[in-house]
């Protein structure tokens, strides 16, 4: 859109903070009438009003509902409910709803850099971090961006010139994404999560299937999870763009897939006549869990189908590090590891976490967010040496236990204070043997203990090290 269209344009900006901010400002710039609300009135909503109308743009907060008059657009932060009355108030009105994702696409200029796409329920953030590695290694202006925390606008806007971007996009900015289109995008799987936003799994899974609309070279999907293949039958693409599968076992045709401990490439092959390319060594991923190595897979997919080399991608790999909280080894104590994976915030996850290491001593529990721990539970019951309970709907993960795991000793700690973890891992050293792996991998969030996943794996980091402080 070119700045003309933007001048005396009636602009409502739905929510302060990551995604609201630089709206707003990029939107004034434009020669916009901005008005920002926000249900919040905190301080710090307080202070973010104050530093946006000191440039002349109005701001509403502790009023998130009520549409401003003359309002042509919304601007929305991704996480505001599409049954809130604001946007219920938009419908009528007649005027268009946008995310910040969507404004970065509409707002890219002439030649911008292609985007590589990346959503999921579960190793998004990994697989992009992945992905910008592999390009980097291929000599390519890159950046990882989205959802992962850089905005998007400020990596369309910026200054800084790039060949191609790394995108991690959520449920929710694909739902309000309605114009994007990638040069390729992989959804990683499908579980139940944010049902509350969307409505139902229905709902959850055609948000997710967005980012394979208009693709240009390849759709990749998960050849272990049919929802992701069925999202890629289901959309509108450019013709002659590709479905490209992974999967942890052989490769078939137009499939990325693992041989003898190889990663092997049967989609991009190089060479006329080649069937298969060599791209790595299951080695070079860290850590090298399954569902690593399948968000390897899927990075290495996208680059490929962007034209990057076999030798750039196993160089991306083996310079990738993961971030904190995620599968990370903290120590070795008395011959026994432990595992931070306070990142596993839902059952999904702690199934990944949990199917990559025997035996273990669980360290569980947390804020449920409506979950069910039979399936989880079910599935992971032979790897169990015992577990250990924390957080407010830790009897939940109990009482599913004692169903398909009766045989499995159960410590319940009946706390809900930070001081809880020292306690977990202390009850998790006892019950341990050397050879045994104490994981962290609560399969809840975290907020009835903790302000946020990284301060809970950051306190089992400590009581770990303390442990290994007092045997040294």
């Amino acid at each position: 859109m070119s700045t003309e269209q933007w001048q005396g344009r009636r602009v409502t900006v739905a929510g302060l903070g990551v995604s609201g901010m630089p709206a707003a400002r990029v939107l004034h710039g434009l020669g916009a009438r901005v008005t920002v609300v926000n249900d919040g009135a905190d301080e710090r909503s307080r202070a973010q009003a104050a530093e946006l109308e000191a440039l002349g743009i109005t701001v509403r907060l502790g009023d998130g509902d009520t549409l401003p008059e003359g309002t042509e657009l919304v601007v929305t932060a991704p996480g505001w409910r599409p049954d809130k009355p604001l946007f219920l108030a938009a419908a009528e009105a007649g005027a268009e709803i946008w995310g910040d994702v969507e404004l970065a696409w509409r707002l890219r200029g002439p030649g911008a850099a292609p985007w590589l796409a990346v959503t999921g329920t579960n190793g998004k953030t990994t697989t992009v971090r992945m992905l910008a590695s592999i390009l980097q290694a291929a000599g390519l202006r890159t950046a990882a961006v989205g959802n992962i925390g850089v905005s998007l606008l400020d990596a369309v806007l910026g200054e800084q010139e790039y060949d191609v971007l790394a995108v991690e996009l959520s449920s929710y900015q694909l739902h309000w994404a309605p114009s994007l289109r990638a040069h390729s995008a992989a959804v990683l799987n499908l579980a139940p999560d944010h049902l509350d936003w969307h409505g139902s799994m229905e709902a959850y899974a055609a948000d997710k299937g967005r980012i394979y609309e208009g693709n240009t070279v390849a759709c990749v999907y998960n050849a272990a999870d049919p929802a992701t293949e069925d999202l890629v039958r289901e959309a509108d693409v450019v013709e002659g763009c590709r479905a490209v599968g992974f999967t942890l076992g052989t490769p078939g045709p137009s499939q990325l897939g693992v041989v003898d401990g190889i990663l092997v490439d049967r989609a991009f092959v190089e060479k006329r006549h080649q069937q298969a390319q060599e791209l790595a060594e299951v080695a070079d991923i860290d850590p090298p869990a399954p569902h690593n190595i399948a968000n390897a897979l899927a990075a290495a997919a996208l680059a490929r189908a962007y034209g990057v080399s076999a030798t750039a991608v196993r160089d991306g790999l083996r310079a990738f590090r993961p971030d904190p909280h995620r599968i990370e080894k903290v120590a070795d104590v008395a011959g026994v590891a432990y595992v931070d994976d306070s990142k596993a915030t839902n059952t999904h996850a702690a199934a990944a976490s949990l199917a990559a290491y025997d035996p273990i001593v669980w360290i569980a529990g947390g804020l449920a967010k409506g979950a069910t721990f039979d399936e989880l539970v079910g599935q992971s019951a032979g790897r169990l040496r015992a577990a250990v309970l924390i957080g407010a709907d830790r009897a939940l993960i109990r009482e599913a236990l004692a169903r398909h795991a009766p045989e499995v000793p159960v410590v319940d700690l009946d706390r809900t204070d930070t001081g809880a973890m020292p306690a977990a891992v202390r009850e998790a050293a006892r019950l341990a043997r050397p050879g045994d792996t104490v994981l962290l991998a609560p399969a809840c969030a975290s907020m009835d203990m903790f302000v946020n996943y990284n301060k809970r794996g950051e306190a089992f980091a400590d009581a770990v090290r303390a442990l290994a402080a007092e045997g040294a």
